[in-house]
C-alpha cells in the first residue's frame, strides 16, 4: 500500500499512520526524521539541511526531493509506504508525482483527515510525546500510567514547543493556506478518501482500514 496522509496539525496523522504501517505491512515515512537522521550522520544531505536549517530557511524542493528519492530506492524498494506531512503544497506534490512516476511508482490513495479547529487546538495542547520511543499520550484521552512518564521506557515526557496555543494557531493558518488545497489536487486524480478525523482514533482506523482494503481486494 502507497499512501500520502493528509490533514491539520492533530487530526491524528500519526497515530493512524502507526496503525496503517502495521495493518499494511508498509514503510511510514517522515522527512522531518528523515532529515534529523541526515544530520546526525553528518552526510552531505545533512550538512545541505543544517544549512538552511541553520538560517531559519525552508530546505529547497529540489533538496528534499533527491533525499526523498534516494530514501525510496534504497530503504523502502518494493515496500509500500506511508507518507506523513508530506508533500505540503501544491508545488511539492507536482514534483513528488513526476519522482514516482520516473521510478515506475504509483499512488494507492490519499487520506485527508478532517477535523473542526477547537478539536485540534485540544488535542495539542494535551499531547505529550516521548522524546526517546516517540510515543504519545493526550492527559485526558490516552494519559501515561505515571503521569509525565512514558509507559515503554521511562523517559520524561515533553510538551513540545510546536503544541503551545500561540504556535498551533499558525501552525493550522500554514496548513490552510499551503496544504489544504492538496485534497482538490489529489482529488482531480480519484485518490482522494477524506474521513472524520475528530472521533476515536480506533473508530477512525476502522474506518480507513476497511476503505482501504478494497483496494486491494481480489477481483470478483
Amino acid at each position: 500500500m502507497r499512501l500520502v496522509l493528509l490533514g491539520p496539525p492533530g487530526s491524528g496523522k500519526g497515530t493512524l499512520s502507526g496503525t496503517l504501517t502495521k495493518e499494511f505491512q508498509s514503510v511510514h515515512i517522515s522527512t522531518g526524521d528523515i532529515f534529523r537522521e541526515h544530520q546526525q550522520n553528518h552526510t552531505e544531505f545533512g550538512r545541505q539541511i543544517s544549512y538552511y536549517i541553520d538560517r531559519g530557511h525552508f530546505v529547497p524542493d529540489k533538496i528534499v526531493l533527491n533525499i526523498i528519492g534516494e530514501y525510496l530506492f534504497n530503504r523502502v524498494g518494493k515496500k509500500g509506504f506511508i507518507f506523513d506531512g508530506f508533500p505540503r503544497d501544491i508545488a511539492q506534490a507536482e514534483a513528488f508525482e513526476a519522482l514516482l512516476a520516473e521510478m515506475g511508482i504509483a499512488l494507492d490513495a490519499v487520506v485527508s483527515l478532517d477535523i473542526p479547529v477547537e478539536v485540534a487546538v485540544q488535542r495539542l495542547v494535551q499531547r505529550r510525546v516521548c522524546p526517546q520511543c516517540k510515543s504519545v499520550y493526550h492527559l485526558t484521552n490516552r494519559p501515561p500510567k505515571k503521569m509525565g512518564v512514558c509507559d515503554f521506557d521511562g523517559c520524561e515526557l515533553v510538551h513540545r514547543h510546536d503544541d503551545h496555543e500561540d504556535v498551533i494557531a499558525a501552525r493550522i493558518e500554514e496548513y490552510r493556506s499551503k496544504t489544504a488545497p492538496l485534497t482538490n489536487f489529489y482529488k482531480e486524480r480519484s485518490l482522494l478518501r477524506s474521513f472524520d478525523g475528530s472521533g476515536e482514533p480506533e473508530r477512525i482506523s476502522s474506518a480507513v482500514i476497511s476503505e482501504l482494503r478494497k483496494l486491494v481486494a481480489p477481483a470478483q
